[in-house]
């Protein structure tokens, strides 16, 4: 069985002394590929060591919509710059809108219209955060694409609700769920989960963050994709073989990455 971890955050210091046998484990359980994303361009360099120790790992660029504050007009072309000097590069992000505590609503918008654009100049996929903003950021991309051209991507971390998801879904982009599903109130997105075709439906972490059912509430690590999986499969009532080759299809699919063979597999260990 091979799983692709969609997104993870492993250059956190919360994995500073023991990533080697974090490794060790995230390939125990089958995870074969990980993309690592990014909060700020300032990473960039540190996410590109981790890629050159484990090349497993590819990798996004891209700020964060809690940091829009951030943004300069320079940062357009570092984004630009960083995600065409290497091809390990897969997507633009994460990006998107989080209107949790945010006053700054309308700069988060021109940011995320400024990354959308590098996103479609390159030609790459985007990682989008949407955190209490569905309907902005719904209408937002309707109205780039109207204006600009058509966009990939996923919604990660995906908490909306079965309504919100078939929003997404109709844009064409692929779902994405976290540990979040596991957790026994999150019903609206235990039906989201279920009603995501099998063609669109992707796997991750967000580690350090949210672990599932078992681990809630300890340090989140890619090896905990094995649990999201096998709970996302028993919602959908199908094998848990199908569920990771239907993921692992879709990840390889969005962010055209491969997967390794078994002699490969074993070469990493």
């Amino acid at each position: 069985m091979q799983l692709i971890d969609t997104h993870v955050h492993i250059n956190f210091d919360v994995f500073e002394s023991d990533l080697e046998a974090v490794r060790d484990r995230w390939r125990d359980v089958g995870v074969v590929r990980l993309v690592h994303s990014c909060v700020e361009p300032s990473e960039f360099s540190g996410i590109q060591n981790l890629a050159d120790r484990f090349p497993e790992l590819s990798f996004a660029v891209g700020l964060h919509p809690l940091d829009a504050h951030k943004w300069t007009p320079e940062m357009a072309d570092q984004i630009r710059d960083l995600a065409s000097s290497d091809t390990r590069v897969v997507a633009i992000g994460e990006m998107g809108l989080d209107f949790y505590k945010a006053e700054n609503q309308q700069q988060q918008k021109e940011v995320f219209t400024a990354q959308l654009a590098i996103a479609h100049e390159l030609n790459l996929p985007v990682i989008i955060h949407c955190r209490d903003a569905a309907a902005d950021l719904r209408d937002w991309v309707q109205q780039f694409e109207k204006e600009v051209g058509s966009i990939q991507g996923v919604m990660h971390c995906w908490g909306g609700t079965p309504e919100e998801t078939q929003w997404f879904l109709d844009l064409g982009f692929y779902i994405s769920f976290s540990g979040i599903v596991t957790f026994k109130n999150a019903t609206a997105i235990k039906e989201s989960a279920a009603l995501v075709p099998r063609d669109r439906l992707l796997i991750e972490t967000d580690c350090p963050f949210l672990a599932p059912v078992p681990k809630r509430g300890k340090r989140n690590e890619p090896a905990n994709l094995y649990h999201i999986a096998d709970c996302i499969a028993k919602l959908r009532q199908i094998p848990l073989e199908t569920l990771a080759q239907e993921t692992t299809q879709n990840a390889c699919r969005l962010f055209n990455l491969t997967v390794p063979s078994r002699e490969q597999t074993g070469q990493l260990s």
